[in-house]
């Protein structure tokens, strides 16, 4: 009798990723294991449990996987898989443990020896003004952070001593515990999942191995960064657990407000405040930059919330890209607290203003026209 192609056992296609073939094969041995299956079905589920398990050990490997994959059933080893009778199949409680391993913490044993443990990683909320934050600059902080004990090297055990072997998980970390054909791991109760235990702890750490204190750094801010940007410090995290490696700290940097400009990706923006006079009839006025003053040339007849661009003198972004520009927004400021002469000029100039009509206010003329017109099509 000619044997089933191994994909179609496994019930899988043939490109199937590695995850794939583990997860058929996972739920298909669960499901005819001779464990679970007794009485008249025994001897067909065997069988087919035989064909499953021998589907899987060409498949998983590589080598035998590109084999079959060119020469069929004739470019594979047809001793090994199924051909070992009962006592070949794997047993129940491996493949229970392997499916649920993970939900009940940890790998399956025979790794001994403590579980290293990377430390976890921190953060820092980094406040910076607005010209540091496009220049770029360098920084002291002082972070709390747990560190590696250096009196017992991370060890916590007492100078002159170490951990031994927990003698209930054998140095495992994990425990099966067996009811039925159902086996699940556990940490073990006794060592907390670490496979060791410290009889004389380090009295600098209290056996953890670790110490609370506070560290200096030195950060440096690159220019262009914004708000939300973060900088990562590699290993400045906290330390790992017996000896594991430290996690890294990120520095989030906030922007604080600032007087006079705000900013919006690559570009600044301000307002500038100009007199009545300067809008009507043009002028100069030095507005300030990040790297210095320059000039505004106002135009005569110049409108509140015109926008005049200044060319590159923005942001470099700090990710690359062109530098942004200065857009600065006039408003025309309204003099206010008027002594009775200059109430009397600003009327006697209003008078010959109003003469001139549509020439000195071509849009207040275009609006009130358009005014006009709708109350007369609305009957009002």
């Amino acid at each position: 009798m000619s044997k089933r192609d191994y994909y179609e056992v496994l019930g899988v296609s043939k490109n199937a990723s590695e995850a794939e073939l583990k997860k058929s094969y996972r739920r298909l041995a669960m499901k005819h294991h001779p464990d679970r299956n007794t009485g008249d079905d025994s001897t067909a589920a065997e069988k087919k449990f035989k064909e499953i398990k021998e589907a899987y050990e060409i498949l998983s490997d590589a080598q035998k996987r590109a084999a079959y994959d060119q020469f069929g059933h004739a470019g594979v080893n047809q001793s090994m898989g199924g051909g070992h009778g009962h006592g070949g199949a794997e047993n129940f409680s491996d493949i229970f443990g392997d499916v649920f391993g993970d939900i009940f913490g940890g790998s399956r044993g025979g790794h001994g020896g403590p579980r290293v443990q990377r430390g976890s990683d921190l953060r820092y909320n980094l406040e910076l003004s607005l010209e540091d934050a496009v220049v770029g600059t360098t920084v002291k902080i002082r972070v709390p952070t747990a560190t590696t004990c250096k009196v017992c090297s991370g060890s916590g055990a007492k100078k002159g001593t170490s951990a031994k072997a927990c003698t209930t998980c054998g140095g495992q970390g994990q425990v099966r515990m067996q009811q039925g054909f159902f086996s699940v791991q556990q940490t073990c109760p006794r060592c907390r999942g670490t496979g060791t235990l410290i009889e004389s702890p380090c009295t600098a750490c209290r056996g953890q191995g670790r110490v609370q204190e506070h560290k200096t750094l030195s950060v440096k801010v690159p220019p262009g960064v914004d708000n939300g940007d973060r900088i990562r410090l590699t290993g400045e995290g906290e330390a790992g657990e017996h000896g594991g490696p430290s996690g890294d700290l990120y520095v989030q940097v906030a922007v604080k407000e600032h007087a006079i400009f705000t900013r919006e990706d690559n570009h600044l923006f301000c307002e500038v405040p100009i007199s009545i006079v300067t809008a009507a009839l043009g002028g100069e006025l030095q507005v300030p930059t990040l790297d210095g003053k320059v000039i505004l040339k106002i135009p005569a007849g110049t409108q509140t919330a015109k926008i005049f661009r200044m060319r590159n003198k923005g942001v470099v972004p700090v990710r690359g890209g062109p530098q942004g520009d200065l857009l600065c927004r006039v408003l025309v400021e309204t003099p206010v607290n008027l002594t009775d002469k200059q109430e009397e000029l600003l009327r006697a100039f209003d008078e010959t203003v109003k003469e001139g009509g549509e020439r000195h206010h071509p849009k207040s003329s275009s609006w009130l026209g358009g005014v006009k017109s709708f109350i007369e099509k609305m009957g009002f």
